[in-house]
C-alpha cells in the first residue's frame, strides 16, 4: 500500500516537473519581448536566471553540508554547465524573441530523442536500428515544419535562423543533460543542479551586472525572469528528480509527453497566441516518434 502512494506521489511530483519545465518556454518569450516590442536582452535572462538560481543552489548546499566536487566530477558539471545554463537558455532567448512559444515547442519536442541519441554516442550505449528510424523521422517532421511556417510567413524555402537556434539548444541541452547524469549516481540528482548553478556564478554573476537593462522593462518580463530563474532553473528539477525516484523513471519519464501540448496551451492565456491546427498536429506527430523512439532506446540492443 505504501508503495502506491509513494508511485502515486512520484507521478505527481513528476507532473509537475513537467508543467514547470514546459512553461519555461512562454515565460521566456515574456522576459525578452519579440523583435518589435523587446524587454529584457536574451543575454540578461541567462545570466539572471543562472545567478538567481545559484544563490538558491549555494543555500541549499550548505543546509544539506554537501562537500565540494571531486576533480573526476567537476569535468561532467562543467560540461553540463555549457549546455544546460549557458547554451540553452540563451540560444532559447535569442529564438523566441523571432518564433511563438507553440512554435518552439514543437522544435524542442525533439529533446528527450536528441537527449538518448547523445548518451547512446558519449556514453557507448547502444541502440537499435528502430531508435534511428525513429529519431530521423522526428527530426525529419521538425525540418518539414519549420520549411512549411517559414512559406507561411513568406520567409522562402528553408530553416529560419530562429529554427536553427532552436536545434542548437536543443542539442545544447542533451550534451548536457548526458554530462550531468555520469556523475547522478555519486553527487544524487538534486545536488548535480544545485553545483552546477554555484559553479556558474563566477559567470553568471559578473554577466548579471554587465548586461543590466538601463531601459524601462514591464513588469511582467521580471516576474518572467523570476520564473526561469527560480522554478525553471532550480525547483523544477527538484520535483522532477524526486518523482523519478518516487514514481519509477519508466512510468514517470512518460510524462515528458505532455510537455510540448502544455507549452502551446500555456501560451495561449500568457501571451495570447492563437491554438493553430498544423502546430498542434506536427506537435502530436513529433511526440509519437518520441515515444516510439524512447521504447526502442529502452529495449536492450541484439548484438
Amino acid at each position: 500500500m505504501h508503495d502506491v502512494k509513494a508511485q502515486t506521489q512520484g507521478l505527481w511530483l513528476g507532473l509537475l516537473g513537467v508543467v514547470i519545465f514546459a512553461l519555461t518556454l512562454p515565460m521566456t518569450r515574456l522576459a525578452t519581448g519579440t523583435v518589435d516590442a523587446p524587454q529584457l536582452s536574451p543575454w540578461f535572462v541567462t545570466w539572471g536566471r543562472a545567478a538567481l538560481a545559484g544563490v538558491l543552489s549555494g543555500i541549499y548546499l550548505l543546509a544539506v553540508h554537501a562537500p565540494w566536487p571531486i576533480a573526476a566530477q567537476r569535468r561532467p558539471l562543467y560540461l553540463s554547465l555549457a549546455g544546460n545554463v549557458i547554451g540553452y537558455p540563451l540560444l532559447l532567448g535569442w529564438a523566441l524573441r523571432h518564433v511563438t512559444a507553440s512554435h518552439a515547442a514543437v522544435i524542442t519536442a525533439l529533446l528527450p530523442l536528441a537527449t538518448a541519441a547523445a548518451a547512446a554516442w558519449l556514453m557507448h550505449q547502444r541502440a537499435r536500428l528502430g531508435f534511428w528510424v525513429f529519431a530521423g523521422l522526428g527530426s525529419a517532421l521538425v525540418a518539414v515544419y519549420s520549411v512549411l511556417r517559414a512559406i507561411q510567413m513568406g520567409h522562402g524555402f528553408g530553416l529560419t535562423w530562429a529554427d536553427t537556434l532552436l536545434l542548437g539548444a536543443v542539442v545544447a541541452a542533451s550534451l548536457g543533460y548526458v554530462a550531468g547524469a555520469k556523475v547522478t549516481a555519486s553527487l544524487g540528482a538534486e545536488k548535480v543542479i544545485s553545483w552546477v548553478c554555484v559553479m556558474a556564478l563566477p559567470i553568471t554573476l559578473p554577466g548579471t551586472w554587465l548586461t543590466w537593462p538601463t531601459q524601462p522593462i514591464a513588469t511582467t518580463s521580471w516576474l518572467a525572469l523570476l520564473y526561469v530563474g527560480v522554478f525553471s532553473m532550480w525547483a523544477g528539477f527538484f520535483a522532477w528528480f524526486r518523482g523519478l525516484s518516487m514514481g519509477g523513471p519508466l512510468r514517470v519519464s512518460q510524462l515528458q509527453l505532455l510537455q510540448p501540448f502544455i507549452s502551446i496551451l500555456a501560451a495561449v492565456p500568457l501571451l495570447g497566441e492563437s491554438l493553430d491546427a498544423m502546430t498542434l498536429g506536427f506537435a502530436l506527430l513529433v511526440v509519437l516518434t518520441v515515444f516510439m523512439g524512447r521504447r526502442m532506446a529502452n529495449a536492450p540492443a541484439t548484438r
